[in-house]
């Protein structure tokens, strides 16, 4: 047991309503990758935030190299060589990619003179260490998700940590970025850091896993060499039963065209995009990082308004400025980063449901009808089986796939005729995944139209009926039926119009 740096032993941690950690025990060893697994609720983030001083624990004990500790706060956690990269990005968007990486940490010339050239320097290190090429100098704000990812994760590695603990770190990069991470942590095994790693990305597991430990409901489930577990066992571990199915896709009648659009563009990157989208039918796009998917999902939205082109609903055409436009007219987005554009997250799930429909739960002053409004909230609640106490907990407190459940439910309240899910499934564990296809099965039954924006390949060839594939804000090309290849998806994303000459 000498070479365990990490011991939890028995920890038990409550929250109103709610018992998140239940006599779970933990053990992180030198020089292993320790993947800690189980369905979004199930307690791993709770646990790994009691590691890193965030939450206090009922009972239990914890030793850290040999000693028992007590008390953990996030500054003695570091200090004691624990470092946190944490699923929701904790980063300040006003401040330098530098200044986050050593925020806190900051190295100074003399007193109160921050020394920004050797910040800057230092950072620059790190992040061509991961293969990264960011501007240092760079708000943070201003970087896509998938760079502020990578910040976050160069911020970890700046305390040269002894013990690591990565919390879906990989939900928001390209492979490229994914296969650098790989690499970086292969070689901290090798200088002996201890590391606990969260994903619902089972299949990337096998690159770098030693040991799993899988939790249910706040209880350990059970733990050994990731060698003795094949993926059907974790998966049933995980989430009590059997899944059948990972892509549950259903062959619905595909009626009238619902969505036609015409030559869209905008002030951020679309150029000419046309296609159209019929009643039934889950058209996926696909493409790699900064393709304008996103951008498109934000246009059609009206949270960036067209520059040029043309967009139809049910054969007419409509104008599209901003967000309640489209909600008047029944298009409605599950927006790519919940937690800045999807939610209030310090309000209660039942505000964040109700928020979109205020003007179908008011009277003619204006005044909610709150038996209308938690009717509403609770039929939302019950048909997506989001977990929650009550429905006036924030919707901070839940966790990753609850949060995208609240997302997608404020919608249910009212009719819509298109949806657009930009990576509805990202951050989610598989169970959770298969009630979001099934919620889209349900819509397509229904003669919704479903826009579905992923970057998972096998998810997208798997679950959409056709597939748009955009390059540099245009489509480059469609696929159907047998046509539907890793092969020619991946040819049409790699389409640029202005390649270099050889």
């Amino acid at each position: 047991m000498s070479d365990y740096i990490v011991k939890m032993e028995n920890i038990c941690k409550t929250f109103p309503g709610v018992k998140a950690l239940d006599n779970v025990s933990l053990y992180l060893k030198k020089g292993r990758v320790m993947a800690l697994l189980g369905e979004n609720g199930a307690g791993k983030s709770t646990l790994m935030k009691v590691l890193g001083g965030i939450h206090k624990y009922d009972s239990g004990t914890i030793t850290l190299f040999g000693e028992q500790v007590k008390d953990l706060t996030p500054n003695s956690a570091k200090e004691k060589g624990i470092a946190i990269i944490h699923q929701e990005l904790n980063l300040c968007h006003h401040l330098t990619v530098a200044e986050n990486i050593f925020l806190g940490r900051e190295t100074f010339k003399r007193k109160f003179i921050i020394d920004n050239a050797a910040m800057n320097k230092a950072a620059k290190t790190i992040l061509t260490k991961l293969g990264c090429d960011i501007d240092v100098n760079t708000l943070v704000g201003e970087l896509p998700i998938s760079k502020q990812q990578m910040v976050e994760i160069a911020k970890a590695l700046s305390l040269n940590a002894k013990v690591l603990i990565m919390d879906e770190p990989t939900s928001a990069l390209t492979d490229r970025e994914i296969k650098e991470l790989f690499a970086i942590i292969n070689q901290l095994k090798k200088e002996g850091c201890a590391i606990a790693y969260i994903s619902h990305r089972l299949e990337e597991l096998k690159y770098i896993t030693d040991d799993i430990t899988i939790m249910r409901d706040g209880k350990l489930i059970t733990a050994g060499p990731f060698a003795d577990f094949d993926i059907e066992t974790i998966i049933t571990n995980m989430v009590g039963r059997t899944i059948k199915e990972k892509y549950p896709r259903i062959n619905a009648p595909v009626g009238n065209t619902i969505l036609r659009v015409e030559n869209l563009c905008s002030n951020t990157m679309l150029h000419e995009v046309s296609f159209d989208v019929k009643e039934g039918e889950i058209v996926g796009i696909a493409g790699l990082m900064g393709a304008g998917r996103t951008e498109m999902a934000r246009t059609l939205f009206g949270m960036d308004p067209p520059t040029g082109g043309k967009i139809y609903l049910d054969g007419q055409e409509i104008n599209i400025r901003k967000p309640m436009d489209a909600i008047k007219r029944g298009i409605v987005l599950v927006p790519e980063d919940r937690k800045k554009y999807g939610l209030c997250t310090k309000l209660p799930v039942r505000e964040n449901i109700a928020l979109p429909n205020l003007d179908l739960l008011s009277n003619r002053i204006e005044k909610v009808n709150k038996k209308k409004e938690s009717a509403m909230v609770a039929d939302c609640i019950n048909n997506l089986h989001i977990k929650v106490a009550t429905p006036e907990v924030a919707a901070k407190t839940l966790s990753g796939g609850n949060q995208q459940k609240v997302v997608v439910a404020k919608w249910m309240g009212r009719p819509f005729r298109v949806v657009v899910f930009d990576e509805p499934t990202r951050g989610i564990d598989v169970a959770a995944k298969v009630e979001i296809y099934n919620l889209m099965n349900e819509l397509k039954k229904n003669g919704i139209g479903i826009v579905f924006i992923s970057s998972e390949m096998p998810e997208i060839i798997g679950f959409a009926d056709r597939i748009l594939v955009m390059c540099e804000g245009r489509i480059t090309g469609e696929l159907s039926g047998t046509n539907i290849t890793q092969e020619k998806i991946l040819t049409l994303a790699t389409n640029f119009k202005n390649k270099l000459a050889v």
